[in-house]
């Protein structure tokens, strides 16, 4: 995927991927230093982006199964949850790709038996592979994806 520089190019390409999957896709838009939820990429007081525009964050949330909302951060990431396990810091420009190995049955759930422990396995582009540790009972999609 080409990377995504703004938020509405995410947006977007997260149209295209709903699209895709038949999923359902509902937006929600916060535009201006006043309604996003948080900026680092810029000093306090500071009301817009470097280049002049507005600040812009986006949350998506998409229906089907597995239950996938993203928050698409100002500063380029983003924080993906994936029932109930939030994915944080997640690059923008990796979002299609992570919900592609969702929906393509790619991700994964590896699974220790001592210490007990469970970790979804998310494949990026470039032999990456996003981790994240799952602290909580299993929902019966992560439970479905165990190896």
């Amino acid at each position: 995927m080409d990377h995504l520089p703004s938020t509405e190019a995410a947006v977007t390409a997260l149209r295209v991927i709903a699209e895709e999957y038949a999923l359902d896709i509902e937006v929600t838009h916060d535009i201006g230093a006043d309604q996003t939820s948080r900026r680092t990429a810029v000093g306090f007081g500071v009301t817009t982006d470097r280049g002049g525009s507005l600040p812009h964050e986006a949350y998506v949330e998409l229906g089907g199964r597995p239950s996938v909302s993203v928050q698409l951060y100002p500063d380029g990431d983003a924080l993906i949850t994936v029932d109930g396990l939030a994915c944080p810091d997640v690059d923008r420009d990796d979002v299609p790709a992570f919900l592609r190995a969702l929906y393509e049955g790619h991700a994964w759930v590896k699974t220790r038996r001592f210490p007990p422990s469970a970790s979804l396995m998310v494949p990026l582009p470039g032999d990456r592979v996003h981790k994240e540790y799952i602290s909580f009972a299993l929902s019966p999609w992560l439970s479905g994806r165990v190896r």
